[in-house]
């Protein structure tokens, strides 16, 4: 399909929308108002995006992007638009998606801001996934949201590869040795975790001499065939943790356990959460590492906390300890929580998929006079939130934009019980 035209709008997922008669034609790293020319499109579920285009009248809106290799890695969609306009953006997929109003409060740095990266180490390239493919990647010397140590790192292995000659990965054949290299780093602190994801195989001995100046080197080893970035810790050298800061909270942060990934907008995120909990007694359902219990329980309140994956249940009760808290974290799934009574208020911050209905059913029958709701995917919020209505109303709802020059936003959402029912 060809065809020109000028961009309407940006669709939920950040894609330029282009009409043409009848069909629309989504356009990545357009702007509203850019005229372009859609040379070849690609179809995915039901949806036509265009692969190769060109920006024949830029928009008065469009700005220039930081990143050397915007338009083709696929990590940053947004970046050629300048900041306040990503936030009216997000702010509008709020409104369009849950029918409020929302305001979302600008992540404090855009740049040098995530504290993770997951870093592709193909014959393809050494980089991210170039945008719209599974099997390619973008070479890159270095990744500005992460910072500069990301160059530090990615150089570092190049050295590594060049003296040692280990195979790559071909995800295509599922063959190679190399397979990721993760970076993570304490914004707050400044350490710094260096994770070498491979296939079954020997490390060089000597692998740990190219980071001596990381403060904890993993090697993990995936033994499937699924392109993931995590595997069974073989070795570590070093810390066994890095450490990050929340306020006055410190969490141990390990190669296979989540974090929110702006720490410089999970400080106000976590804050956030703790003005709305109200009471004394605390749930925090999907606890995690502890993210939000350990900071309630360091606020006086009493914590109890449930999550599926023992091993965050395990780095939970180990950051409570560090913390000195006392705080109770429990293995256990969200369908199978028993009893939501004698709590005063319900933390909930969820996967991408929502809350299951049995733990819908369950807050509805005796669920505690507040809950506050920590949401990844408007879409699922928006869902949950239809059904929670039957028993509470939405008293206030504020956006954190965690993850700028991309699509995604965090909402949290306090919910009080109604007390004719």
């Amino acid at each position: 399909m060809s065809v020109e035209g000028r961009v309407e709008k940006l669709d939920e997922n950040g894609l330029g929308v282009l009409k043409a008669g009848r069909k629309k034609v989504l356009v990545p790293f357009t702007a509203p108002g850019d005229r372009v020319r859609v040379k070849k499109t690609r179809r995915k579920k039901r949806k036509i995006i265009a692969e190769e285009f060109e920006v024949l009248e830029a928009s008065p809106i469009r700005g220039s992007p930081k990143c050397q290799y915007f338009g083709r890695c696929g990590g940053c969609l947004l970046q050629h638009l300048p900041y306040e306009e990503q936030i009216k953006f997000k702010e509008s997929k709020l409104e369009a998606i849950l029918g409020l109003e929302i305001d979302v409060a600008p992540s404090p740095r855009i740049f040098g801001h995530r504290n993770r990266i997951d870093v592709v180490i193909s014959t393809r390239g050494i980089g991210f996934r170039r945008y719209g493919t599974w099997w390619d990647a973008v070479d890159i010397d270095e990744c500005p949201v992460f910072g500069q140590s990301s160059g530090r790192v990615l150089k570092s292995l190049r050295e590594f590869i060049e003296d040692k000659k280990p195979s790559l990965y071909e995800i295509r054949k599922n063959q190679g040795f190399l397979r990721y290299i993760v970076m993570r780093e304490g914004k707050f602190t400044g350490e710094l975790m260096v994770n070498l994801v491979t296939s079954e195989g020997e490390l060089p001995q000597d692998f740990p001499e190219y980071f001596d100046y990381a403060d904890s080197i993993y090697w993990s080893v995936n033994r499937t065939p699924s392109d993931v970035s995590y595997g069974d810790v073989e070795r570590f050298w070093k810390s066994e943790f890095i450490r990050e800061r929340l306020d006055d909270v410190i969490y141990l942060i390990h190669p296979n356990s989540f974090f929110q990934t702006n720490s410089y907008q999970a400080v106000n995120l976590v804050k956030a959460v703790a003005r709305l909990v109200e009471g004394e007694r605390v749930l925090d359902l999907y606890a995690g590492v502890g993210t939000f219990g350990i900071y309630l329980a360091k606020r006086g309140f009493k914590v109890e906390g449930i999550e599926i994956n023992p091993f965050a249940v395990e780095m939970a009760q180990r950051n409570a300890e560090l913390n000195g808290v006392e705080a109770e974290f429990r293995m256990g799934a969200d369908k199978d929580v028993e009893s939501l009574k004698g709590y005063d208020t319900v933390v909930i911050d969820p996967p991408r998929a929502g809350l299951h209905p049995k733990l819908v059913r369950g807050l509805l029958r005796d669920g505690p006079e507040n809950i506050v709701y920590v949401s990844c995917n408007p879409k699922t919020l928006a869902r949950d939130l239809g059904e929670l209505k039957k028993a509470y109303s939405v008293e206030s709802a504020v956006g954190f934009d965690m993850f700028p020059h991309t699509p995604h936003v965090e909402v949290v959402v306090e919910l009080k019980r109604q007390q004719s029912l």
